[in-house]
């Protein structure tokens, strides 16, 4: 598997699917399956059964994994979608914009 170019924390935008153009920040990575849990994406409605928390059980929304590939990293400066250069300053490879050359790992 290649190197991920996306990391939790990471504020990246949906370039595919029903949800094509919203943002949403990584909660979580799956670099051997190539999924991302991102905030605010890919919703799914989950049936929780009866517990203590909830007497009468719940309807409740949460985030479901995406494929990487339908995601780009979200540069602030340029306000879009872009492809990233990685870069050695020192022993560090940095990631950076490729048209306006913004750091991503400050």
């Amino acid at each position: 598997m290649s190197v991920p170019k996306i990391k939790k924390n990471d504020v990246v935008i949906a370039i595919a699917g029903v949800n094509a153009g919203k943002t949403g920040k990584v909660l979580q990575v799956f670099p051997s399956r190539g999924r991302v849990i991102v905030e605010g994406l890919n919703l799914i409605k989950k049936n929780m059964r009866k517990s203590q928390d909830n007497p009468n059980g719940a309807v409740v929304e949460k985030e479901a994994s995406m494929a990487v590939s339908n995601l780009m990293l979200y540069c602030p400066e340029c306000k879009k979608g872009v492809r990233i250069l990685r870069i050695k300053e020192g022993k560090k490879r940095i990631r950076k914009c490729k048209l306006c050359v913004y750091s991503f790992d400050s």
